[in-house]
Order: structure tokens, then sequence, then C-alpha cells
């Protein structure tokens, strides 16, 4: 930075704090205890880390209430900093709730003879679910109240309902605390009572038995919360039997129902293969069966129906994914024939049987297409969707009987829609869009895809909307956002509270970076392990491309990014921290030697094949080049606003605070440097449908405040 700036961002820093009117609040400075994590790597600030126990003790030691204070002096701090910006984010964050059907309800589906749907109320929080017999004008029952299981909680979590076969009891999965450590309840849907019956330390996932008295479910380790056992309960007992334990502690397990509602499924996953295991519904008690044994570099699914299984794979060197199937009692790879094959150029995503159809969810050019096949001829047709950048996909589709497909479709300027499209005739039918209350009205707004060239000549999507009167001088606003890790794509979707940034004159993108699979899977493989520098550059390469086109100008650019997404954010600001204004880092993943050093913290061993395993020198190497924490450097660094939640179970708070504790020990310029820190919160921030968009409000207004828009 030049000096002129240099004096004129401090003159502005002591303005700030002597227009206050609050006391003057103390800079947060982190005490330096160095510790040696590993290969004489020292960490000054690895003390703010507190355990499990510490954290849920009933009165906290010495270090736990020296970690919490200095918690809550960075929360006070913020709070000082942005104390000029409040009123602005009071009317931003009442804009985005504003904007919220305060009555609303979702579209019903049908499924074993019941209606189901959810409604949200004004003046609540939280959902209710309910349900009709045989009609959708049949009388309403209520099934669950969230609301009055929320009531007096600080943060309410209600995951996996599963209604039994018998349609009688309901099943789900409590969690108080953010830590995606579910207890399982159970409800006589007959009587609105619950039974004694409860299962701690699940996922919350149950799948039903044909009995109705017999439940599968998910046990998830107390201290590294891996997903690592199936057990069987029985309604009325204390028994719970272990159907399956995962011993390899780089997998772990989900639980999925058939489409024919024949089989249970027990997958074993991690980064580079899965592996499927079966039983039958009616026998809940029979020993369960193997599918196709694990190979690395093979991952598989299984979905059945008529009398066929049907298996999404990456065999025979099928990195795009093909559809192959095969008949009952003959599991083996070599029964297994292709019916969609692999493509170079198509990613195969996803895929939904019907008795009549096949409904194949592909992605091609970086956009989803849905594509509806014929069993009887083997005709087939794409849905045409009409816009030149969206997000779409199947969505609920309960009864494979039937010539309806059930999609979700909405774009950067479309919002959320459900609809109904028949197969056979190729009508639509568009069961709900969203309504955005506060005037909305889509036909202000333009969105386009954009193509930037990486540094390496790889080309690069973006996606960008902004309101019409837009100037491309190079004086807007832009908040670019990406995550790029796992595989996971980035699609331009509706987001109302983007509005509130729109109708400023704030231009929104969405860079689809290598490390996610918008382009394929190669996309993935490109952006991973010891190529996942791609995603870092890529992102700065589209930042500037944006610059460059005019569509921002310097001095006008934010960046945003969550989770991986925020070690993206710590990444780009340690390469090139003079490209941007403001980047908004939410619970973001930062210290990655570290927690991939310790097999303890969740999510660490079935990792690896994601990021690489540290214990091998050439992964450690590579890591420690790109690791945020790690390649902090005394340079200047752009406004920082870093959020956290204390109870995070999937990136732990002390990521984040040692992060800013190191930022402020060794940056060298006077920008702002301030955390939120979610005391009563985890990794997805507070529960609430309309306490959740208080962080939005506050991220939002820091880049306003510092574009210079005062409204």
């Amino acid at each position: 930075m030049k000096r002129t700036n240099f004096i004129l961002t401090f003159l502005l820093s002591v303005l700030i704090f002597a227009c206050s009117t609050q006391p003057a609040v103390k800079l947060p400075v982190a005490e330096k205890i160095p510790h040696d994590v590993f290969d004489k790597r020292i960490d000054n600030y690895f003390w703010l880390r507190l355990s499990d126990e510490q954290k849920n003790a009933p009165s906290p030691d010495e270090q736990a209430q020296k970690v919490i204070k200095y918690l809550n002096d960075e929360n006070e701090y913020t709070k000082a900093v942005l104390k000029s910006i409040d009123v602005l984010q009071k009317k931003v964050f009442d804009e985005i709730v504003g904007r919220i059907k305060k009555d609303d309800s979702s579209v019903p589906y049908l499924k074993n003879g019941y209606y189901y749907y959810n409604k949200f109320t004004e003046g609540n929080e939280y959902p209710v679910y309910y349900r009709r017999k045989g009609s959708p004008d049949a009388p309403e029952e209520i099934i669950l109240d969230v609301n009055k299981i929320a009531e007096g909680k600080e943060y309410c979590s209600v995951a996996g309902l599963s209604v039994s076969r018998d349609n009688k009891i309901l099943a789900y999965g409590t969690d108080f605390v953010s830590r995606r450590r579910y207890t399982i309840n159970f409800l006589n849907l007959e009587t609105g009572t619950h039974l004694p019956d409860k299962i701690e330390n699940t996922t919350g996932q149950a799948i039903w038995a044909a009995d109705g008295k017999t439940l599968f479910y998910v046990d998830r380790d107390i201290e590294t919360l891996r997903a690592g056992k199936i057990f069987k309960h029985k309604l009325g007992s204390n028994e719970n039997t272990l159907v399956y334990s995962e011993e390899d502690e780089t997998y772990s397990v989900y639980l999925q129902e058939s489409r024919s509602e024949r089989y249970i499924f027990i997958n074993s996953s991690q980064t580079l293969a899965t592996e499927v295991r079966y039983l039958e519904i009616a026998k809940p008690d029979a020993a369960i069966k193997l599918f196709e044994p694990r190979k690395v570099n093979h991952e598989y699914n299984v979905d059945h129906l008529g009398n066929m299984f049907y298996i999404r794979t990456n065999a025979d060197s099928s990195p795009n994914f093909k559809l192959m199937t095969t008949p009952e009692g003959k599991t083996a790879y070599s029964n297994w024939t292709d019916i969609i094959p692999h493509r170079s150029d198509v990613l195969f995503e996803n895929f939904e049987l019907f008795d009549n159809y096949l409904v194949a969810e592909e992605r091609i050019k970086g956009l989803t297409n849905l594509k509806i096949i014929r069993n009887s001829d083997k005709s087939e047709h794409y849905l045409d969707f009409g816009e030149e950048t969206y997000m779409a996909g199947i969505s609920i589709n309960p009864e494979p009987d039937t010539e309806i497909l059930r999609f979700s479709y909405s774009s950067l300027t479309t919002p959320n829609s459900v609809i109904d499209y028949n197969m056979s005739s190729k009508e639509k039918k568009i069961m709900k869009e969203e309504e955005v209350l506060g005037g909305f009205d889509k036909n202000n707004y333009e969105s386009k895809r954009l193509w930037a060239k990486a540094g390496d000549g790889t080309m690069v999507p973006v996606s960008i909307v902004y309101r019409k009167g837009f100037v491309q001088d190079g004086k807007s606003p832009l908040l670019l956002y990406a995550y790029g890790s796992y595989g996971s794509s980035t699609d331009a979707g509706f987001r109302s509270a983007i509005l509130s940034l729109l109708d400023r004159g704030f231009v929104f993108a969405l860079a689809h970076v290598r490390g996610g699979s918008e382009m394929g899977r190669f996309w993935y493989e490109d952006g991973k392990l010891l190529k996942k520098i791609n995603t870092f550059t890529d992102f700065n390469d589209c930042a500037q491309f944006l610059v460059d086109q005019k569509y921002t100008g310097t001095g006008k650019l934010f960046a945003m990014g969550g989770s991986a997404g925020g070690l993206l954010m710590g990444a780009i600001v340690n390469m090139k921290p003079e490209l941007y204004k403001g980047v908004i880092a939410a619970v973001p993943f930062v210290d990655v030697v570290s927690t991939m050093l310790d097999e303890t913290i969740p999510l660490t061993t079935f990792e690896w094949d994601e990021w690489g395993d540290p214990r091998k020198k050439e992964y450690y190497d590579y890591m420690l080049s790109y690791s945020p924490y790690d390649q902090v450097k005394p340079v200047n660094y752009p406004n920082l606003l870093v959020t956290t939640g204390f109870w995070d179970s999937q990136v732990q708070y002390w990521e984040p605070a040692k992060w800013v504790a190191k930022l402020r020990d060794m940056k060298t310029d006077n920008n702002m440097l301030v955390m939120d820190v979610n005391m009563s919160a985890g990794h997805g921030g507070a529960s609430g449908r309309f306490e959740r968009y208080r962080v939005t409000a506050l991220e939002y207004t820091f880049i306003i405040d510092l574009a210079g828009i005062k409204e």
C-alpha cells in the first residue's frame, strides 16, 4: 500500500473510534505460547483449543475460562468496531426477512397413502409438519411441531423424520448443541404421546423395517463424530443390536431405502471408494449381504425397482460415471450391464426410477440437465429450462407408479420453484414458485454466464447477476463467491438475500472454480490433493477477469466463501491481498495441516484422499505451502470479517480463532480484522428460520459500508 493510502486508512480508523458513543474496546491480543505440533512446526496459539469435555464441563477450568474470555473479547471488539453500521445492519436484516413470506407451506407429496407437507407461520422460527390421509383435501393432522421442541433452547435442529410403514410411529432426531449428534425420539401419531425409547449419539437418520417395530440407525462416535456403525433397535425394549461396523477409519456409513421399498442399503464410503451391503426390509433379522467388494478408485451406489438393481458407477475407467443394471441375486460386477454408457463430456450425477421411465440428472458444460428415458422403447428427451445459467434437480418423488416427475428449478433471477412434469405429454405445471415479498420483480434483474481464462489457459465459468441499468464501467462494487472442494458444484440458484446487495448497485458473481464438479469429474480431480492450488489461482484469475472486463474495479472487489470455501478465502488473501477491498471468511477451514494431522478431530481420517495425508512428506510440504494459517505474512491484508461457531463440529472454532490471532500479530495494515463468534451454534450458524440471517446481514453490511454505501 502506498504511504498516502496508509495514512488515510489510519485516519479513518481513528475517526471511527472517535465518533463512537461507546468506550473504546481494547484490541484483543492472544498470548503466544509455543507448542510443537509436528516436526518442529511451532503453533503459538494452540492453547486456544478446548476439548469437548472442557466445553461441556459444568464449571470451566482455567484454560477454558481463558479461551472463552478471549472469544468474548473478540465479539466485544467486533461490536465496537462495527458500531457505526448497527442501524444499517438492522435495516438490511429487516429487508432480508421482510422478503420471506411468514405464512408459507411446502408442496405436498404422496407417500404410503398420506400427503406430507410442512408449514411456517408468522411469529415462529421453525416448521410444523403435517399430513392428510388419502387426499390433499382430507382433514389435516399435525405430526410434529418443531417450535414446541425448540422452546427454551438456544439451538434446535430436527432431522431424519421417518414414519413407520404402518403409518403409526414417527421417528425423528434432535440436536440442541449443534454438534450433529442427534437423539432419535419416537412419537405415537395415533395418541400424540412419545414412547419411552430414546437412542442417543446418532446421525439422526433412521429407516423402518416392514414390521413397524424394528428401526435401523447410524451411530456417531462421541469424539470424532464419525458415522461408523449401523444398529438395529426394537421398539419397547433396550435392544440395540450391532448390524455392521465399518473398521476402516477412512470410511463413513449411511443408510438408504430402495425405490422399491424392498431393500435397505448400507453404504460405506470415502473419497475414492464405496462398498454397499443390503438386506430385505421384510426380514430385519436376516444377515446382511455384500453387493460388490470395495476396490480402490471404484465408487458406486445402488437402487432397486422391479426385479433389477441399478448401479451408478465409475468402473472400467469411467470417471464421469455411467449407469449399469443387474438382476436380483446376481450382484457381482461380472453380471452388470451398461444402460447409460460413460461419456467424456457428460457427468452422470444422479438418477430416479419410475415404473415406465428413467430420469437421468446430467451435468453438461457446467449446467444440470434432466433427461427422460421411456423404458418401453428407450426414446429420450431433455427438459428445456430456457435460461443461460440456472440450478435444477430431481425433487421428491416417493411413488414410482406415476408419469409425473417433480423437479426443482431456480436461477439467479428466478425464485425457487417446484414443478411437476408429465413425462408422457411433456406438460409442465408450476406447483409453487417462492413468493418474494417487498415488491420483487424478476424482470428488474439480469444474469449471464461468462468464461474467465485461468493462468494455465483453462476456461473457468462465472455466473453473474446485477440489476438492470448496470453500467459496465468498473465503478460498481462486486461480491465474488466460490466453494471449490469435495467435487461439490456451486449452482446459480436464487438467493433472495442477495437482493439487498443488487438493489444497492452491487454485482454478484459465482466463480465455478476447479475442485467442484461443474465441468465434470476431471474438474474435481484438477482441484484436489497435489493440484489444490488450482482452486485458489482460478478464483484470483476470475476476480482479475471481472476487474479487467469492468464489471467492477480496483478497490471495489469483495470475496466470500465458507467452510472449505473459507480455506479458499484464506489462500487468496495470502496470494493476492491487494486484489480485494474486503473478504468474508465464514467458518473457514484455515489450519489445514494441523487438522489433517489429528485423527481425533471430526472429518480428518476420511478426508486424507481429499487434501492428502500430511504424515507423508510430499503432502505435508504441499499442504503447508497453501495452508492459510501457516502462510500468514507480514503484509497488508484487505478488510476481513471472520465468522465461526463455538460448537462447530466440521471446522472447529479454534481454526479461525488462531488465524485471526496470527493475522493481528503479523499484518502490517490498519484495515479492519473482526471475528464474530456464535457461542451457542455450530457450523450452520443459528437454527431459526430468520435468526440465521442476522449473520448474513452482518456480512452484507460489512461490505456495503466498505463500498461507501451508507443506506
